[in-house]
C-alpha cells in the first residue's frame, strides 16, 4: 500500500533517536488537544506493521477556550498518557520516532513548560508543528484512499481545537497535489465549551453548525468548491473520531471495529440519519452506545455539526471513512527516510 505523498519532509527536532539496527522499528506519537496517540510500527515491503499502540483521551486543551493556558489537571493526565507511551517506547526498543502536538500546544500560552516537563519526566521530545503541517502529515497518511478518477478532494481532519481542511488535485499515477489548505479553530472541544455539548439540543446544534459554515466561508469562496463538487469532479475524504464513530454507528457495530470501518463509504443521508438520532438522545443515551461511550458522548454532536457544515457547503452524496491519519504519515515519513539512508 502506497502512502506516499507529494511533499517535502520540514524538519526532524521531534525525533527521540535514530539508528539503522538491522531490524529498525519506529514510533510515531500524535498528542492532539483531545486524544494521546501513539503506533509503534516495524517496515515491511510495501508499507509498516503496527507491533504496538496506545490512544487515550486526555482532553489537554480543556479550558483553553477560556484563558488560553493549560490547566493542571489537563497537564497531569497528558502526563500520565505520556508515561505509559514513553515506557512501550523503551520496551518496543524504538530507533527512531517522531512525536507532535497540534492546537492545544500551539494556542497554551504555557506550553513550553508543559513540554519541558514531558521530556523531563518521560524522555519524549515533543515537537509542536504548524498547522499546515498537521493537515500535510494526516494526508500523507490517508492518501491511498483517495480515488485517482475523481480529479478534486476536499480532506477533512476534525480535531479537538481546530480543523484541518484540505483542497487538493488528484491525478492517476502522481500524489495528490494540495491547492489551498487552512485551520478554522472550530474542534469538538472548542466547540463543545462554547454551545454545550452534554446537554445539545436542537436550536443549540444548529447554532455550531452556523458557526463552522462562517468560519469556512471563505475557504469556498478563494477555491469555488462547491461548483465543482455539483460537477460531480470532487471527492470527500475525512479522518477523525467523528466520522469514524458516525460511521460505526451506521453499521450497527457492537463494538467498534476498525477494519469494518477504514476505508469504508458513508452516504451522507445515512450520516445525516445518524446525526439526527444522536442530537436527540440525551448524554447518557448516546453514552450507552458502543462506538461513542462515556469520554465522547458531549464531544461527538460538536464534530457533528463541524460534518453537518462541511456537507452544506460541499453538498457530496458520500464521504469515505480513514481511521488512519497524521501517525501513519508520520511513519511513512520516517521509514521513507530510513530506506533513503540505509
Amino acid at each position: 500500500m502506497d502512502l506516499q505523498v507529494h511533499s517535502e519532509r520540514q524538519n526532524d527536532t521531534g525525533r527521540l533517536r535514530s539508528s539503522a539496527p538491522a531490524r529498525p522499528v519506529f514510533a510515531a506519537l500524535d498528542l492532539g488537544t483531545n486524544n494521546c496517540r501513539l503506533l509503534i510500527a516495524r517496515p515491511i515491503p510495501g508499507g509498516f506493521r503496527v507491533i504496538d499502540a496506545f490512544s487515550r483521551i486526555v482532553r489537554l486543551g480543556e479550558g483553553l477556550t477560556r484563558n488560553d493556558r493549560l490547566s493542571d489537571s489537563a497537564m497531569e493526565r497528558t502526563l500520565a498518557a505520556l508515561k505509559i507511551c514513553g515506557a512501550k517506547i523503551e520496551r518496543r526498543g524504538v530507533t527512531a520516532a517522531r512525536a507532535v502536538a497540534t492546537e492545544a500546544c500551539r494556542r497554551a500560552r504555557n506550553c513550553n513548560e508543559f513540554i519541558d516537563a514531558v521530556e523531563r519526566e518521560t524522555g519524549i521530545a515533543i515537537e509542536i508543528i504548524s498547522s499546515q503541517e498537521e493537515g500535510r502529515l494526516a494526508l500523507a497518511g490517508c492518501a491511498s484512499l483517495l480515488d485517482p478518477n475523481v480529479p478534486y478532494a476536499v480532506v477533512f481532519d476534525i480535531g479537538g481545537g481546530s480543523t484541518e481542511l484540505m483542497w487538493l488535485a488528484v491525478e492517476r499515477g502522481r500524489a495528490p497535489r494540495i491547492l489551498d489548505q487552512t485551520s478554522i479553530r472550530c474542534g469538538v472541544i472548542g466547540l463543545t465549551e462554547q454551545f454545550g455539548g452534554a446537554d445539545a439540543d436542537g436550536p443549540m446544534y444548529r447554532r455550531m453548525v452556523e458557526e463552522v459554515a462562517s468560519a469556512i466561508a471563505s475557504f469556498e469562496v478563494r477555491n469555488g468548491i462547491r461548483q465543482r463538487v455539483l460537477d460531480g469532479q470532487v471527492q470527500m475524504l475525512g479522518t477523525s473520531g467523528t466520522v469514524t464513530t458516525l460511521a460505526g454507528v451506521h453499521l450497527g457495530l457492537c463494538r467498534y471495529d476498525r477494519r469494518a470501518v477504514d476505508g469504508s463509504f458513508l452516504r451522507i443521508d445515512h450520516a445525516r440519519a445518524v446525526i439526527e438520532r444522536l442530537v436527540a438522545l440525551d448524554f447518557h443515551g448516546r453514552a450507552r452506545h458502543p462506538c461513542i461511550g462515556q469520554d465522547r458522548a458531549d464531544l461527538v454532536i460538536a464534530g457533528c455539526a463541524v460534518l453537518d457544515a462541511l456537507c452544506d457547503c460541499w453538498p457530496v452524496e458520500r464521504l469515505r471513512i480513514a481511521d488512519r491519519g497524521l501517525r501513519e504519515g508520520i511513519l511513512v515519513e520516517l521509514i521513507g527516510s530510513a530506506r533513503q539512508i540505509y
